[in-house]
């Protein structure tokens, strides 16, 4: 196995690594933490209602919810459970957090503000997709002014554990982020969801339909992934002139096809977010 930067950094991690929430996203980022050589022997979870995955984990060497006196200081502190619980777990994390303790959040609309009023900490917000889930996620991350270069990396390698990570130092571009990643997932299930409910009124049985659907957004998904090319030139290459590809292409890209569905579609989502963090 090829060690890389994070895995090392992970595997450096001296103190204690508290997540907090281990649902999907939780449970994804500690499945990629140990994974990659962080010592569950350094891990607390802390979930009120643990699913038997998460209590699997804790049969081995990881804690879960011990006493607060146990827990002794905390290196890092990550922050998954949904954003609407945030206040009432606030106040049982907020004593975790000392003045070097990096606070990584991943609850959407939440601001660094408002972590910051409720635990305080060195602050890093970011933003993952579902994808996570088989370690094919993008997240975005942008810190606080008081987070120094060794946390920051410390974050960026507990946030790589389940992906691809991009750094923003703009805040405000976040809720953008949120509309276009965050979000994005389900727009193109949404999209083989309706290719294959197109099949079937092209008079294809309903389940080939689905299943040439699905593949269809799959594989086109993996070779975008791998190429070196871009998303307009791999388009560009399956369409002949005059061919059926064309035909299909002039209506999805017509004055008010897709191009001006998604760009209302980012815009609502976008202002969503915004809504959400005030």
């Amino acid at each position: 196995m090829t060690i890389t930067p994070d895995m090392q950094t992970l595997a450096d991690i001296s103190g204690t690594v508290v997540l907090a929430g281990a649902g999907k996203m939780g449970s994804a980022l500690l499945t990629g933490w140990l994974a990659r050589g962080l010592d569950p022997k350094r891990v607390i979870v802390i979930e009120p209602y643990p699913s038997a995955d998460t209590r699997s984990f804790a049969a081995g060497d990881i804690r879960l919810n011990p006493a607060a006196e146990e827990i002794g200081d905390v290196a890092a502190l990550v922050i998954a459970v949904k954003p609407q619980t945030f206040g009432d777990a606030a106040p049982t994390l907020r004593p975790l957090v000392g003045s070097p303790t990096l606070v990584v959040s991943i609850m959407a609309g939440t601001t660094i503000a408002m972590l910051d009023t409720a635990c305080g900490g060195n602050i890093v917000r970011a933003m993952p997709n579902t994808p996570a889930a088989i370690g094919r996620g993008m997240t975005v991350a942008v810190a606080a002014k008081g987070v120094n270069e060794t946390q920051r990396t410390v974050a960026d390698a507990l946030l790589r554990a389940t992906g691809a990570v991009e750094w923003v130092d703009d805040e405000a571009l976040m809720d953008a982020v949120t509309a276009v990643s965050g979000s994005g997932p389900a727009y193109v299930f949404l999209l083989a969801e309706e290719l294959a409910r197109a099949g079937v009124s092209a008079g294809l049985p309903a389940d080939l339909a689905a299943k040439l659907a699905r593949e269809t957004v799959a594989g086109s998904g993996e070779l975008l992934h791998r190429s070196d090319l871009d998303a307009a030139t791999l388009r560009q290459n399956v369409t002949s002139p005059g061919g059926t590809t064309a035909a299909a292409l002039n209506v999805l890209m017509s004055e008010h096809g897709l191009k001006e569905l998604m760009t209302r579609a980012v815009a609502a989502a976008t202002k969503r977010s915004q809504e959400l963090a005030k």
